[in-house]
């Protein structure tokens, strides 16, 4: 039997001490600020990166390098037969494509995973990834399994503040000035390749309704399921607190749900800013069916 290694990046909340501890591989994504390069995880913590954003520093995102990847890859196969590797969506990023690129040198060697995630949905890809490897499945296998279940999640996402949208060019500076006047809390969605608005809220608890609806509504018709038989997640930028209180609603509404709390990759962040709320399902894979 084939041993199979998991790698993915930083995008996918998944911090180097828990990697070791999941006995997985994590990219660090690397950050330009005020013209110095950082390491997420690395050398630039959650703390560090979002007192550089308020202090309006300017914040490039980047990918890996080709060597970086590679170097990895190399080091890993000195130990292991394959390696499946789970990068941030392709839509969201260029690194999916610059691995699989890379990939192709590596021969029945190296699988990369194109299945359009990020954040708290493409840590439950690597978790799947992972028991599917211990029960025995080949990298190609686990890459089939992982991108037929690609569009198996959903991701809502309430911002707190236009400002950063606008910096990073995402919004016109007149829409960014006439949400800021009205005060609008703008609901995104994450499903597939792109980050698109999905509905406009006045205020956060607002907010946070439209996207418990939405979870809601995607379980009864997306997925055909109730929520026992959904992950549920949770992420946020700088916002704990209300992460906790929001884990505790709809614990109400789904009693005995294991909610996970995790705080969105860097690699959003730099994008909405500070006081952000997610919510996330994904769909639970059997893997006794597979």
């Amino acid at each position: 039997m084939a041993k199979v290694a998991i790698v993915t990046d930083s995008n996918s909340g998944i911090t180097q001490k828990e990697a070791k501890a999941l006995g997985v591989y994590v990219l660090p994504m690397p950050f330009t600020v005020d013209n110095e390069t950082y390491l997420e995880d690395v050398n630039l913590t959650q703390k560090e990166f979002y007192e550089k954003l308020k202090g309006d520093a300017d914040i490039f995102t980047s990918q890996p390098s080709p060597d970086a990847v590679m170097k990895l890859w190399d080091e890993i196969l000195k130990e292991y037969d394959e390696i499946v590797h789970i990068p941030m969506s392709s839509g969201l990023s260029g690194s999916c494509q610059t691995a699989m690129m890379l990939a192709q040198d590596y021969e029945d060697k190296v699988y990369v995973v194109n299945n359009q995630r990020i954040s708290v949905t493409q840590r439950q890809s690597v978790l799947d990834a992972l028991e599917l490897s211990k029960r025995g499945k080949t990298a190609a296998e686990i890459e089939k399994i992982l991108i037929e279940d690609k569009f198996n999640s959903s991701i809502y996402i309430t911002l707190d503040t236009l400002y950063y949208l606008k910096k990073g060019g995402r919004l016109t500076p007149a829409v960014a000035a006439i949400g800021t006047l009205l005060r609008l809390k703008p609901v995104l969605q994450i499903q597939g390749e792109k980050l698109d608005t999905f509905a406009k809220a006045r205020t956060t608890k607002q907010g946070k309704a439209i996207m418990m609806d939405a979870i809601k509504n995607d379980m009864e018709n997306r997925f055909k399921t109730d929520y026992t038989g959904m992950h549920l997640q949770i992420a946020h930028t700088e916002n704990e607190e209300a992460a906790e209180q929001l884990k505790a609603e709809l614990l109400e509404l789904y009693p005995g749900s294991e909610i996970v709390i995790n705080p969105l990759s860097l690699s959003v962040s730099c994008h909405i800013g500070p006081g952000a709320l997610a919510i996330a399902v994904c769909k639970k894979m059997n893997y006794d069916e597979m």
